[in-house]
């Protein structure tokens, strides 16, 4: 078993939609974690245990200005998840093209 706690991280922060819904927001630029907040249907508390898992998973980072806490989108934090996707991507994609060709390769033997 492979483990890789970066990866682990990636894929648990990315699993909930509230998350998903806040890394789309983030889409636009910095943003502070109130104005996110604001349109979701949880409390500012619930919303900043979420960040926490965003920024544990480095798919965000914090900056406090003055009282107010802004967060930026970290593209970079998708790295890993992104190399292990196309990695399976290549693996699963040779192996559909090789049962492919040995299917077709026994519908043409006589």
């Amino acid at each position: 078993m492979v483990e890789d706690q970066v990866l682990d991280r990636t894929y648990a922060a990315l699993a909930d939609p509230t998350r998903r819904a806040l890394l789309v927001a983030l889409r636009g630029g910095d943003a502070r974690i109130t104005d996110l907040a604001a349109p979701l249907p949880m409390t500012f508390a619930g919303v900043s245990r979420h960040v926490g898992v965003l920024e544990s998973a480095g798919l965000v980072t914090r900056a406090v200005r003055g009282r107010e806490h802004w967060l930026s989108l970290r593209p970079e934090g998708l790295s890993a998840a992104e190399r292990w996707i196309s990695e399976q991507t290549v693996f699963w994609s040779r192996r559909a093209d090789a049962l492919a060709a040995r299917l077709s390769r026994q519908q043409e033997a006589p």
